[in-house]
């Protein structure tokens, strides 16, 4: 396919201004290879996994193509299993050259990133941060909305968010939050970003981790079959998060007392759901989503997604994805200007 160049694409060495979300857990390394091969920037979540486990998911997303792999490392010491220090040092020893930061200060691990001639990504939920996170040495600022699936970090709309954010800097923005097909990667251009962050739509494919049926959950949802919530805080405590609205999700209006508690506190014992393919145990109010091999009440567990939840219409390799979304931006992008 033709490239649709931007800003982003000159300074990632990607074809096309679309980027996969990390999407946690849900995250493979044949989906970041996937999407890189088909000219985007695919990502892989690092912050969930052991430093040998970084290790080889980057080895292995690498090697399975010659596009562009990123690591997303969430700075926020409250979860992940090491250190924000120790996932980066993992990250840029298996070979990383594009590492994006969310949820925290990146000032004291940009520059280790430069020093090995890498590329950095900050996610910002304001102006402020975003001038804050250049200043730093960010090379690009994905501006996140509150319409994004999974973990939030900005209480404004993508669409009153973005121009702000790229009047306030002059590094290529990407828009995340609410973008599920190619006219929202148009819309997101004509409002001055320079790229599109896709999420949900990525669940949706044919790589990635996520159960069989969560993928179908999102193929079968409507726009409005999202919350913002906090109730799934047993891993990551305090950090609000967009879920698909399940029964499990309706029938819980307040938080429980003992969610983020160790077994045995307050009196109480966490309840196991469910059972990862390894058969460790998944616990009631886990921030872990369906994953492939998983069994027991998996709609018990959250379903991380966004509100453009009702444009991920079916599972399709994700290379398909992101053909369509280039195919789509191009054709939106020509209808909004007809040539004369």
């Amino acid at each position: 396919m033709e490239p649709l160049h931007t800003g982003l694409c000159a300074e990632l060495d990607v074809d096309h201004p679309v980027v996969q979300a990390p999407v946690g857990s849900v995250s493979t390394p044949a989906l970041a290879a996937a999407v890189a091969d088909a000219g985007g920037l695919g990502m892989l979540a690092m912050s969930w996994r052991e430093a040998d486990a970084i290790r080889e998911a980057y080895t292995a997303a690498a090697a399975a193509t010659d596009g562009v792999v990123g690591a997303n490392v969430v700075l926020d010491e409250s979860t992940g299993v090491l250190s924000p220090s120790a996932c980066l040092d993992a990250c840029l020893d298996a070979g990383a050259s594009v590492v994006s930061f969310s949820f925290g200060d990146a000032e004291p691990y940009i520059d280790r990133v430069h020093a090995v001639g890498g590329t950095v990504l900050v996610t910002v939920g304001s102006a402020g941060e975003a001038r804050a996170a250049v200043a730093a040495g960010a090379d690009i600022v994905v501006a996140q909305g509150r319409e994004a699936g999974g973990h939030v970090q900005s209480d404004v709309t993508t669409l009153a968010l973005l121009p702000r954010v790229t009047d306030a800097v002059e590094v290529p923005v990407v828009a995340a939050g609410g973008l599920g097909d190619g006219r929202g990667l148009a819309a997101a251009l004509t409002l001055g970003a320079d790229g599109g962050w896709f999420g949900t739509r990525f669940v949706a494919t044919e790589e990635s981790g996520a159960h069989e049926t969560y993928r179908e959950r999102i193929v079968d949802a409507p726009e409005t079959a999202t919350r913002l919530t906090d109730l799934f805080d047993r891993g990551w405590p305090d950090q609000p998060h967009r879920v698909l609205e399940t029964d499990a999700v309706s029938r819980t209006d307040a938080p429980d007392p003992a969610a983020t508690s160790t077994e045995g506190e307050q009196g109480r014992t966490p309840e196991r759901i469910a059972r990862t393919a390894d058969g460790e145990p998944v616990y009631r109010r886990a921030d872990t989503p369906p994953l492939d091999g998983m069994d027991g009440d998996l709609a018990a567990l959250p379903h991380y997604a966004g509100q453009s939840v009702g444009l991920a219409q079916d599972v399709v390799p994700a290379g398909e994805v992101v053909d369509r979304l280039v195919a789509e931006a191009r054709t939106a992008l020509a209808d909004a200007v007809p040539s004369e």
